[in-house]
């Protein structure tokens, strides 16, 4: 087997030209790289220097052999990321979530020491890749996944409604559609992952000013009448929401689109390990 400090001297090589200039980023002596790529050759049975007077360069089999090095190099790499990783994730359950919504339910709850939730939401697209690669314990996501590596358990559901004024005719509806809302202004904030693209695909006329500031939007809406959407999560996050003074009225939106089931994606071999806080997940939820 050929040792990584041969393929990174070789690597480096290619990259700056002179054994100069390898043995300078690698912090080592020129002799000591000259034996390296002595031994190389060796190793590999085959010449990957053309050598001339004062100067030496790379044929084109050391060319070649640069390339598939710097691949095994960044395989090896790969290797102790991804063992890294697991390791991690027997220790510490890393959770994560595709929206909002339930990043207010991790927040309600008494976490274990041992878990830690990142603040980034997560492309539903990303869920797989980043379960099988071991960068998450645990996904909350839309999706039931459901393959031979990775199983999904059902958390609960999300569902939209829009906190409009009381002195408007819709606030008098048990129920409105998103097409009812065409036409209206409302404040919103920015980070509220898929549910963005839901309420911009089904109120298309509508105009939506959006706030990153969790402070402005409270602050906008105390004092306007723009009217501003809720789920049934909201309550477990109201810093994010308007103070109990607030005089608008929460009314459903009755289309389907309002409406999302959340589930806890993991890998089938780490069940044990997120089992409770699945459970807690479970029970916290409204």
């Amino acid at each position: 087997m050929i040792d990584n400090y041969l393929l990174e001297e070789l690597v480096t090589f290619a990259k700056y030209g002179t054994l100069a200039a390898t043995a300078e980023q690698l912090m080592v002596t020129q002799p000591t790289v000259t034996r390296g790529m002595q031994k190389l050759e060796e190793e590999l049975g085959v010449t990957l220097f053309v050598r001339q007077p004062n100067r030496i360069s790379l044929s084109k089999t050391g060319q070649f052999a640069a390339k598939a090095a710097q691949k095994a190099l960044d395989q090896n790499q790969l290797f102790i990321d991804e063992v890294r990783k697991y390791e991690l994730n027997q220790r510490v359950i890393q959770l994560g979530t595709v929206a909002p919504g339930p990043r207010m339910v991790v927040n309600s709850l008494r976490l274990a020491s041992n878990t830690r939730l990142e603040q980034q939401f997560i492309a539903p697209e990303a869920v797989a890749p980043k379960l099988l690669s071991h960068d998450y314990t645990l996904i909350i996501t839309n999706q039931e996944l459901q393959t031979e590596q990775i199983e999904a358990r059902y958390l609960g559901s999300e569902s939209l409604s829009v906190n409009l004024d009381q002195f408007t005719y819709l606030a008098n509806q048990p129920m409105v559609t998103f097409k009812e809302l065409k036409g209206l202004s409302f404040i919103v904030l920015t980070d509220i992952s898929l549910w963005r693209d839901i309420i911009q695909a089904n109120i298309p006329q509508a105009k939506f000013l959006y706030q990153a500031q969790t402070t402005a939007f409270t602050e906008i809406t105390k004092y306007s009448n723009f009217p501003y959407f809720s789920t049934n999560l909201s309550k477990l996050a109201p810093e994010n929401h308007p103070d109990e003074n607030d005089d608008r009225v929460r009314i459903p939106i009755s289309d389907p689109a309002a409406k999302m089931d959340f589930y806890a994606a993991y890998l089938q071999q780490n069940r044990k390990i997120v089992a409770p806080l699945i459970k807690q997940l479970t029970a916290a939820w409204l």
